[in-house]
């Protein structure tokens, strides 16, 4: 195993160090190289079986990680909520041990309680990829979106680094702060006061509730969606005034850097959080996340797996 990851797991990017993190930049670019070529597979998990396990709703990371384990030639399941004995009454941790016994080598799992992951890792010999539990932590979306600025501005190191929306309730926010933070960018968390608290501060991002006033020093803006299925009280008056306050139209958009980043993890509510012509601008990087998002699962899947076969290619 390459020495610089000795995890059989993703769980988190808090627990990351800052080699690891570079590690799998390094990894996710080599994948991305083989990904522009005619032929876009790779025999590193060949002969191994990745299980999707998505107990929560998801398009693009379920469809991401499938196709991710498809190029390394893996043998990919999917399941859900509905098409799993989860339906039936089954535990969760029952059905991942019955995953294992079938010979599942690594299972990804999205799930809405925060810990899932971690609950089967510690009871799994099978290698665990957590793919968003809750509000907790979004793993690959965050090692998406570094790699998405690292790629398009050369650095990460000193990138003034805006994460603006429903802080409080996004595991995408706490991944970001994580990666980013370790590698030396400069983070703010902008959002209305009911969806971030001041306790953010103690993680090591500066928090403020002016968008306005942040603009002009951003280079990168990474917008993020009301989260109203997690919200168990109303934390807000109206969709309405929050795009006010804290969507970027194109008004504000004049104040930005012309090099400006503009990113969303999806999905993306054209008018609320973003203008539509600006997420379909020149500015956007939205797509690019995608796209950069199945070379880093590759990335992912081929670490935990212990790292082989990547010479073959």
């Amino acid at each position: 195993m390459n020495p610089a990851w000795q995890r059989k797991d993703l769980l988190s990017l808090r627990e990351l160090g800052v080699e690891e993190l570079r590690q799998v930049l390094n990894t996710a670019k080599v994948f991305k190289e083989i990904l522009g070529r005619p032929i876009k597979k790779v025999p590193s998990l060949q002969g191994r079986t990745v299980v999707n396990l998505f107990v929560e709703p998801s398009t693009r990371t379920k469809i991401s990680f499938e196709l991710a384990a498809v190029r390394l030639s893996a043998d990919v399941v999917s399941l859900d909520k509905d098409s799993s004995s989860i339906r039936k009454g089954e535990s969760l941790k029952d059905t991942a041990k019955n995953l294992e016994a079938l010979q599942a080598g690594i299972i990804v799992i999205r799930h809405r309680s925060a810990g899932a992951a971690q609950f089967l890792a510690e009871r799994l010999q099978a290698s665990v990829i957590n793919a968003g539990d809750g509000a907790h932590e979004h793993p690959t979306q965050g090692l998406l979106d570094v790699f998405t600025i690292q790629e398009r501005l050369g650095k990460i190191e000193g990138v003034r680094v805006l994460i603006v929306g429903d802080i409080i309730h996004s595991r995408v926010a706490r991944s970001n702060l994580w990666a980013l933070l370790k590698l030396g960018a400069k983070v703010k968390l902008v959002g209305p006061s009911t969806l971030l608290p001041r306790e953010f501060s103690e993680l090591g991002a500066e928090v403020t509730y002016d968008l306005d006033a942040e603009l002009e020093q951003a280079d990168v803006i990474n917008l993020l969606r009301i989260q109203h299925e997690r919200q168990v009280q109303a934390r807000l008056p109206s969709v309405g005034e929050y795009s006010g306050f804290f969507g970027l139209n194109l008004e504000r958009f004049k104040r930005c850097k012309p090099a400006v980043l503009l990113m969303h993890p999806g999905p993306v509510h054209r008018g609320v959080e973003i203008a539509s012509e600006l997420a379909d601008g020149a500015q956007s990087v939205i797509l690019d996340q995608v796209t950069n998002g199945l070379a880093v699962r590759m990335a992912v899947l081929y670490l935990v797996s212990g790292g082989r076969g990547l010479g073959e290619a």
